[in-house]
């Protein structure tokens, strides 16, 4: 496949660009084919030295944040808005970041990306787990919330343009997550689109660097807000169980796929899924669609490298942040020892690695959102969905 690529980071070979554009134009590329793809430094507030990749396929465009562990920023598809309002306002440097803030929670500060990864060696709730140091000996250590990845930057960058059909579009981030004497783990991150199309593609893969098994947990916190979220907004997924993560939760589980207007005061409602997929692929959907049913966002995913769905209503007014998070993950972002505890977190073997897929789909039109509502229901099959109306201590620390 004819193709041209561009490295702009290379800490291996002391490289760095600090801007860069090309255009289908400058390609020499079919007039019909209108892409675009630049680099630039913000500067300024808490943004200062944050770097932004910006793709425009010519009918959706994103922005990645390479210095933000190559979580996607904001995005747009034919004029509608795809991510959310933060009282963050970022993107926010992670030299402004202390993950221990606020017993913790200290990644609230920089989060307010469409989607962001949690991750590498922990995401979930705050907590102490047991570790061993740097004489073998085991000792108590803080984990923070979600984790790490998402406020570190990517060592290797690079973006290319196939120059033949079907014009794919890519951008490639390496970022390590490492210490010495604990876990060393590399993500290796792809997100891909082609020209006019209504979806990108992430494609991830966590290397162990070291020569002993490594925990991973990873998280894919996919965020939205209007205009896909509104007063009569639904998740339809093909829900074989579903819990409450804690009494809050349990308050609204009649109508946990439901979500209100924005509501002041409203205190945030989490619920723990598992999803069917198709039975040869794995293959499963989410989708999160308008009250009037002719928009939607979708989440495509192999539910057998992600087995776990988090949906998180954080419906408040919105200068607080309106917003709900569609999460597919490999655990449930509980307190690392308990999902340990419960051998849901995924071991990858010295020098080995775990790979995983996930498209994302913009909708604006109503005949296509009745399709996905059938294809959910297709891998549902007509099981009757568990619902548990309290949470269980089989998937809740907080119960």
């Amino acid at each position: 496949m004819a193709e041209r690529s561009w490295i702009l980071t290379d800490l291996a070979s002391d490289l760095h660009v600090d801007s860069f554009s090309i255009t289908a134009r400058e390609l020499d590329l079919p007039p019909e084919v209108g892409i675009s793809i630049s680099k630039r430094t913000l500067r300024g507030g808490l943004r200062d030295g944050v770097e932004v990749v910006e793709v425009d396929n010519g009918a959706l465009q994103f922005t990645l944040l390479p210095t933000r562990g190559m979580g996607i920023w904001k995005g747009s598809y034919q004029g509608l808005r795809l991510g959310w309002d933060s009282p963050t306002r970022g993107p926010v440097h992670p030299g402004f970041v202390d993950l221990h803030d606020r017993g913790g929670l200290g990644w609230l500060k920089g989060f307010d990306e469409w989607i962001c990864r949690c991750g590498l060696d922990s995401n979930g709730s705050p907590c102490r787990d047991t570790v061993l140091d740097n004489n073998g000996t085991p000792c108590s250590v803080d984990l923070t919330l979600h984790g790490k990845i998402a406020n570190l930057p990517a060592n290797f960058l690079e973006v290319s343009v196939q120059t033949a059909a079907p014009y794919e579009i890519a951008v490639t981030g390496r970022v390590q997550e490492s210490m010495l004497f604990a876990p060393i783990l590399l993500l290796e991150s792809r997100v891909s689109t082609r020209p006019g199309s209504n979806s990108l593609r992430i494609r991830d893969q966590v290397v162990n660097q070291r020569s002993e098994p490594a925990e991973v947990e990873l998280l894919y916190h996919c965020n939205f807000g209007p205009p896909f979220l509104e007063a009569g907004s639904r998740l339809m997924a093909p829900i074989l169980e579903a819990a409450p993560r804690d009494p809050r939760a349990t308050e609204g589980i009649d109508g946990f796929r439901d979500y209100l207007g924005p509501t002041p005061g409203y205190i945030e409602q989490v619920y723990w899924h598992r999803l069917a997929g198709d039975r040869a692929t794995g293959q499963t959907l989410a989708l999160l669609k308008n009250s009037a049913g002719d928009r939607a966002v979708a989440l495509r995913y192999d539910s057998r490298r992600l087995p776990w769905f988090t949906q998180w209503k954080n419906t408040g007014s919105l200068e607080e942040g309106y917003v709900t998070g569609l999460e597919p993950g490999t655990d449930l972002p509980n307190a690392k020892p308990f999902e340990r505890a419960r051998g849901r977190l995924m071991t990858v073997a010295g020098g080995a690695s775990l790979s995983f897929d996930l498209t994302v789909e913009v909708f604006d039109d109503l005949g296509r959102v009745r399709e996905l509502e059938r294809e959910v229901e297709a891998l549902r099959a007509s099981t009757t969905p568990e619902i548990h109306p309290a949470p269980s201590p089989e998937y809740s620390d907080l119960g």
